[in-house]
């Protein structure tokens, strides 16, 4: 069986300071979908990132933490999308999204980006076919424009992490409906989902 999805990206800076923030939400969900099936990351030069790569029911699926830092992450997915001839529309993207509230998450395949550089960065790269699917993981909004670089780089409160945490455990659940069965079902499961 071929899975729908054959590469999973979550975004990231790299680096230890960078680690816990909002802004590496992308690589915590590949991090604990990774867990579920104990796939290890390891570095990859040809890749400019960490990858890994896991089995859900007979479907190979690729997953990619890039470590080129958020604004040059589509150097990384085009990369391993040319050596593995991946197409974009096989490409699932998870990263955080300051328009949506913390404890939610969706699924998404649109040109609106809202001012994320790094999904920006990836569709320059893959010929702005815009094409590629998105796993969008809220993280609430500061209210001030100005407050953005700070709040993205900034570690979300207690009570912001574990609803995070427990949307990201919902957001695996809904991919792997995805791959075994289809999206429509995998869209009306996490959109209905809010952690509390």
């Amino acid at each position: 069986m071929t899975s729908p999805i054959q590469l999973i990206v979550g975004l990231s800076n790299p680096g230890a300071m960078y680690t816990n923030t909002r802004h590496n939400i992308g690589a915590w969900y590949l991090e604990f979908l990774a867990k579920r099936y104990d796939a290890t990351f390891k570095p990859n030069r040809k890749f400019f990132g960490y990858t890994a790569r896991l089995d859900i029911d007979n479907n190979i699926l690729r997953l990619l933490i890039p470590t080129t830092f958020m604004n040059h992450s589509g150097k990384s997915v085009l990369a391993m999308a040319k050596f593995y001839h991946i197409k974009n529309e096989e490409i699932l993207v998870a990263h955080d999204d300051l328009n949506l509230p913390v404890g939610m998450a969706k699924f998404k395949n649109n040109e609106n980006y809202g001012g994320h550089n790094g999904l920006k960065n990836i569709n320059t790269n893959l010929s702005k076919k815009s094409n590629f699917y998105r796993l969008s993981i809220g993280i609430g909004h500061p209210g001030d424009r100005n407050k953005v670089v700070d709040f993205v780089l900034g570690q979300p409160l207690r009570e912001e992490k574990q609803k995070i945490i427990n949307v990201i455990h919902e957001a695996i659940l809904c991919t792997e409906l995805w791959v075994q069965h289809t999206y429509v079902e995998a869209i009306n499961r996490l959109h209905n989902f809010k952690a509390i």
